[in-house]
Parts: C-alpha cells; structure tokens; sequence
C-alpha cells in the first residue's frame, strides 16, 4: 500500500468519482473537494533540472571550479622557465658647448647635437632546485581543484536537497487544501441541511446558526490554506529562479520510501559526502604546507642566460666612438643558501605543523557531525514512518465514523455538536496523515543528501 493512497482514494482520485454518481453527501462532498491547478504540470525531475541549471549559487561555485582548473599549470607552479623581452630606447638632442684645457684647441659650440641608444635583450630564468618546492605547489594546486570539485558537488546536492523539500511542501499545502476544501464541503452540506430542517421546524434556530458560524470557521480555514498553497509555491519559483508569480501544477502524490538502511547510508556518506571529502582534501592541503615550509630551508639554484643587442649613435663627438652595435649571449647560474632569517623558518614550520593538526582535528569534527546528522535523520525517520502507519489507520477510522455520523445526524440522533466533532476528527486526522507523510518525505531527503545519492534517486522521481 502506498502511504498516500488513502487521501488519494477520498480525496484526490478525481477519476473514480467522476465516473460514478456519488451516493451520500459525505461522497458527493469528497468529489466536490476537486480542486483544478493552472499552469503547466511540473514533475519533481523537471523542477530539479531547472534550478540546476539557473541556480547562481551553483554557478558561482562552478566558475571557482573554472579557476582552480586555470591555476593548475607547471606553470603557475614555478617549474617551467620564464623568459623575457625588453626595448630600451633612449635619445638626445643637446646643444653642445665645449671648452677645452688644451690651448690649441677650439671651443665648440655645435646646436641639435642627436644622441641614439638602443638595447634589446632577452633574459630566461630557470629554477632548477628550491627544495623541491615547484612540486609541492603543483600538488597543492591539484588539490584545490578537487576541494572545488567537491564543493560544486556539494552545492549541487543542496540545491536538490531544498528544491525537493519545496516541491514537496506545494503538493503538502495542495493536499491539506483539498482536505480544508472538503471540510467546506460537508459544511455546506450540513448548513443547507440545518436551513431546510428549521424552515420546516425540525431544527432549532440554534442549530442553524452554528452550522453557519461553523461554515464561515471553515471558510477562513480555506482562504488561509489558500495562501499557504501559495506561499509555497512562491518560494519553489525563487529556488528555479524564475518570476515568483508563475503559474504552476505539480504532482498530488508523495511517495515515501520504506527500504532505507542505515549502514548503506553510513558507508555512502563515509565514501561520497563531499563535505568529508572537502576536509580530508584540506587536510592534504596542510600537509603539503608543511613540506613547502621544510622546503625553505634548502639551497635554491637557478639557471640564467640572455642574448643582448645594443646599437649606440653619438654625434656629439666628445668620445672615441661614434657608433657601435654589440650583441652576445650571457649565461650562468645563482645559487642562494639560506643561513639565517631571524628564526622565521623554524616559526613557519611551527605554524604550518600546528595548521596541519588543526585541518585533521576539522577533518575528524566533520565525520563526527556528519554521523550524528545520519543517526539522528534516520531515527527521525524511522520513527515518521511509525506515525504515519499510524495515522493511516487514524483515518480510516474516522472516515467510518464521518459516515454513520451523518446517517444519524440525517435522522436527527446525533447533536450537531456532535456531528461537528465527528468532522473535525476527520479533518484533524487527514492534515496529521499529509504532515506524517511530508515529514517521511523530508527526512528521506535529508538521509539521501547526507549519503551523497540524492542526485541519482531524486533526479529520477
């Protein structure tokens, strides 16, 4: 038996009493209760689908997903070469006046004196060894794009998470709608019952007001249900980003899954959780902090060449030369020994040790949380599903009562206090079975979330 399959049998199956006449009013209310959705009809797969792809929280994550793809190069990680061009081109044009020691020597006085230097040069600098330092960072690199991964994947689950959880919330205030709209129903039923019994004296004015008073309770109760129904869907358009006012339809069922276990769920989240794996990936991540720290301490060399060419044209006739064009190539190598810096190495191995503690400590933090959140979700659920056994029985009792209730009050011994009684027991019993249901549904989503399977079970729904 499917857990919704009582409200959708007396309430919801607009079929099957299309196709047959009802036979007493309480049936006659139940087909009444129909309640036609406008707009397009939005399976839970459609609506996941579309928040996926507009969501921006999933986008923002996504484009961090894209830089941390971009950073991971041999590049960025210092192991390749770097090479330079420089242009250098500098002039003159002086008014040149000279006296000279020299006697013999005629002072000069020359105007527009031009002065040309021109010096191209290409520099390549090559880090051969600094501790192995260039390897570490391009491991590091590699794992912050799976600490990227895992947090798009994350935000990806989430949104599934929550936009489930709406979807579910609109078909809940759907169901409890048809419910109020039932109660109306019967009512109205009971209030034309009244009004025709004291024209002709058998009921008291009494009984005829508080079947009006007691039509209007339920009147508010609609029109507030109503507004439930629609804040509901309000907040299902802004997950899948799209004008609040859109009109929609959805499904009128919640299945609810019986068959989960907590040992299966425990070994996915210890596997797929990308919270988990985001902390074990940070813990990685400090480790490798601590060998780029160690890595300070050793020798670095680096190799050096260049090609310069430079071209100078001097009319100021004050040196031997006049022109010149020189070109070559330069080569060699540096190397730098690190002896003292103040005692900031043996800090930044301290600091980087004590980082690398705290990431272990948040790694072991998560999976301990992570287990708790499971246990307790699949106690709550558990226990949901006990209740809503339960409140499936509820209903089929009072939906018995509701109908010897009204073949007495028909006959006039049952009160109708009494009768009101029997109708809000049936009311009461339908909301707690849609909420039993909706709360199943829920916690089954959380459990599917925490073991990292929502995407492959929700997505098919």
């Amino acid at each position: 038996m499917k857990l919704s399959s009582w409200i959708l049998f007396t309430c919801l199956s607009f079929s099957a009493f299309a196709q047959q006449p009802a036979q007493t009013p309480i049936q006659r209310a139940l087909r009444n209760a129909t309640i036609m959705q406008q707009g397009e009809v939005i399976t839970l797969a459609d609506a996941i689908q579309t928040a996926l792809a507009q969501n921006y929280q999933i986008k923002v994550t996504q484009t961090q997903q894209q830089v941390a793809a971009y950073n991971n190069t041999l590049g960025n990680a210092g192991i390749l070469p770097t090479l330079f061009g420089n242009l250098t081109n500098n002039n003159s044009n002086q008014h040149l006046r000279q006296t000279y020691l020299v006697p013999t020597t005629s002072p000069t006085d020359r105007p527009g004196v031009i002065s040309k230097n021109t010096t191209i040069s290409l520099n390549l600098n090559w880090t051969i060894f600094n501790g192995f330092a260039t390897f570490y960072v391009l491991d590091q690199l590699k794992e912050l794009v799976r600490i990227s991964e895992v947090n798009t994947r994350a935000n990806i689950e989430a949104t599934v998470a929550r936009v489930s959880t709406s979807y579910y919330d609109v078909v809940r205030q759907l169901q409890r709608l048809l419910a109020v709209r039932q109660a109306l129903d019967i009512s109205q039923y009971r209030l034309d019952l009244a009004k025709t019994n004291f024209e002709v004296g058998s009921f008291s004015k009494v009984d005829y007001l508080t079947a009006q008073v007691d039509y209007n309770v339920d009147s508010a109760a609609l029109i507030a249900q109503q507004l439930a129904l629609s804040n509901a869907k309000i907040l299902l358009n802004a997950l899948l980003v799209r004008d609040p006012s859109t009109e929609f339809a959805v499904r009128d069922t919640i299945l609810v899954r019986s068959n989960l276990a907590l040992e299966q769920l425990r070994e996915s989240l210890i596997s797929n959780n990308p919270l988990l794996a985001a902390a074990v990936l940070n813990r990685r991540v400090a480790d490798i902090n601590i060998k780029l720290a160690k890595a300070q301490q050793l020798p670095t060399l680096n190799l050096l060449s260049g090609y310069t060419y430079t071209n100078t044209n001097n009319q100021g006739g004050n040196t031997t030369v006049a022109t010149a064009r020189n070109n070559g190539f330069t080569y060699g190598i540096q190397a730098s020994v690190p002896i003292f810096n103040g005692f900031n190495q043996r800090r930044l191995n301290q600091v980087a040790s004590v980082n690398a503690l705290a990431a272990e400590y948040q790694a072991n933090d998560q999976r301990v949380q992570l287990d708790l959140a499971l246990t307790q979700t699949y106690q709550q659920y558990k226990t949901n599903l006990q209740l809503l056994s339960l409140e499936i029985q509820n209903y089929k009792i009072t939906t018995q009562n509701v109908d010897i209730a009204y073949d007495r009050y028909r006959l006039g011994t049952l009160t109708a206090v009494g009768f009101r009684d029997v109708q809000r027991n049936l009311l009461d019993a339908q909301l707690r079975l849609i909420d039993a249901e909706f709360n199943s549904k829920t916690a089954e989503i959380e459990l599917l979330r925490l073991s990292s399977t929502i995407t492959q079970e929700l997505g098919r729904q």
